[in-house]
Formats: structure tokens, C-alpha cells, sequence
């Protein structure tokens, strides 16, 4: 008699899913133990933990980077379980797969310095974001868009014309899905009821250290009052205007040897690179809101 064995079904490969979880709340005793213990429970292994706790205000921030088997129902899985605990110490927070991309509009004028870093940051993957649209009120970085494959659209902007511009502007960013507006030295005021229904999604760039040197030529009056430092600061859009929650600010050291267009030049480079910086702490759950004031768990 011949025996007759089984075989045995092969093994599912076991796949690795990584999520962050990003949240605040009023600061009581025990948050991280309950956070921590819920990712144990469920079998989420922590990569990397930040916290603060703003004592002055009794306000606890944190993000956690974890890790665990499972697939790409997982984030669903772990939203819904979380729910009771999120409830029990009053959070908000946000629980997304790590490294999703964002899809991110950009808005710009004529200088195009800083819409050139982010497509070049987001082509070559240093940026988390799908560039879904640019919007201008020139055409002058039409052929540059488009050579990047990203669709581009020239909304002018007249007096007459601001109000169906920014409605046009909606349009765009509820067709493409957007969920970042990056001003990239664009170079129009928008109006309070724009920057409402933008509030937390839109950041502006600020081509100078809040508040010095608001309006045209910004190097221009840094040079005239010898300034020993220039920067750049990127803020989120709101009413006051470039005086949003900062997010983040470069500097470089400057000396009596430079003329304005030295300036111009210098103050380029921070202006890109804090940009890119606070679209990027953006896009990977870094940044909480809290007033006029952000915390940034780098």
C-alpha cells in the first residue's frame, strides 16, 4: 500500500507595512504609554518616536514612525482600533502610511528658482509629493512644466478678474485632489476667504526673516540697512500677510561686499531650501499645527 502525503500549501510571503501616526492633545499622564501599548498590541514595532510637551500651555505633540507585517489594508485596520484611544485623551491625529506621497499644486510668477528645486526634488524622489498641477498667472515656466509632464495653467490675475482666478484655483485643486497648495513665490495677495478654505493646506514662501523687509525689493532695503544676515522664512498662508505659522527659516552670512543682485543671489538659495524643507516636514506628518505657532518633530 502506498502512503499518500500531502503537500503542503506554500507560505504567503509576509510583507512589511510602515505607518506614522501623528497627534496632539491636552497633556495628561499617560499618552505614551497608550500609544506605545497600542502599537504593541497590534503588533507594530516603533522605528523612530518624537514627543514634546508644551508645559506653558499643558499641550502634548508626537509622531511615531512604526512598523509590522501586514498589507495595504492595514492603515484602515489600525485607524479604526485606534479610535477609542484617540477619544479617551481628546486627540487629533492622523495615522498614514509611511512615505505616501502627497499630491501637492504650485503656484508661481516669474521667479522660477524655487518652482525649479521642488520639481527637481520631486522627480528625483527627495520629496514625498506627486506634482499634480502648476498654476501661474505667466507663462514663463509653461515649457519647463510640461517637459516634467506636469500640466500647466495660466490663470491671470487682474483687479477685475482676482475673484474668479481663486475660484478657478479651487477648481483645480478639488479636480486634481490636491492636499498641499505651494506658493512658490507666487506674487499675489489672496484673499481671507481663499486663505480660509486653504487654512493649513497652503504655504507661502517669504523671501526674507518675518517681518523685516515686507514689499517689493525686499535685498534692496537689506542692503540699505547693512544687514549682516539674510533669509528666508516658509510659513503656512493665512489673513496676515507672510505672517503665518512659520514652519521653516535659512539664513547665510552676508558682509559689506555685497551689492544687491549678491543678495538676491545668496537669498535664493534659502529661499529654496526653505521651501523644500517645509514641504517636506509637511508631506511626512512633521508639522502640528497649534494657534499661530507650529511644532516640527524632525
Amino acid at each position: 500500500m502506498t502512503a499518500i502525503q500531502d503537500e503542503a500549501s506554500p507560505a504567503r510571503p509576509v510583507t512589511t507595512v510602515e505607518h506614522v501616526l501623528t497627534l496632539d492633545c491636552p497633556e495628561q499622564p499617560g499618552i505614551v504609554h497608550a500609544v506605545s501599548g497600542f502599537l504593541l498590541e497590534h503588533g507594530c514595532d516603533i522605528v523612530d518616536s518624537k514627543q514634546f510637551g508644551e508645559r506653558s500651555e499643558g499641550h502634548f505633540f508626537m509622531r511615531v514612525h512604526s512598523a509590522s507585517d501586514g498589507d495595504a489594508s492595514t492603515a484602515d485596520t489600525l485607524r479604526a482600533a485606534f479610535g477609542p484611544v484617540a477619544d479617551r485623551f481628546g486627540m487629533r491625529w492622523r495615522l498614514e502610511p509611511h512615505g505616501a506621497k502627497r499630491r501637492v499644486l504650485i503656484m508661481v510668477s516669474k521667479f522660477g528658482h524655487c518652482l525649479n528645486d521642488l520639481l527637481f526634488r520631486a522627480r528625483s524622489g527627495e520629496l514625498p509629493v506627486d506634482v499634480a498641477a502648476v498654476v501661474s498667472n505667466h507663462t514663463d515656466h509653461q515649457a519647463l512644466v510640461e517637459w516634467h509632464g506636469i500640466p500647466f495653467f495660466h490663470v491671470p490675475v487682474t483687479a477685475g478678474t482676482k475673484p474668479a482666478a481663486e475660484a478657478r484655483l479651487l477648481e483645480l485643486v478639488d479636480g486634481f485632489d490636491v492636499e498641499l497648495v505651494v506658493l512658490a513665490r507666487y506674487m499675489q495677495v489672496l484673499s481671507d476667504d481663499l486663505t480660509r478654505k486653504l487654512d493649513g493646506r497652503a504655504i507661502n514662501i517669504h523671501h526674507s526673516f518675518l517681518p523685516s523687509f515686507k514689499g517689493a525689493k525686499p535685498y534692496h532695503q537689506a542692503y540699505a540697512r547693512g544687514v549682516k544676515t539674510v533669509g528666508a522664512t516658509a510659513h503656512y498662508v493665512n489673513a496676515e500677510l507672510d505672517e503665518g505659522p512659520i514652519i521653516s527659516q535659512q539664513t547665510v552670512e552676508v558682509d559689506h561686499t555685497f551689492g544687491p543682485e549678491d543678495l538676491v543671489a545668496a537669498g535664493r538659495d534659502t529661499e529654496c531650501k526653505a521651501l523644500s524643507n517645509a514641504v517636506r516636514w509637511h508631506c511626512e506628518g512633521r508639522v502640528i499645527l497649534q494657534g499661530n505657532r507650529t511644532v516640527v518633530l524632525k
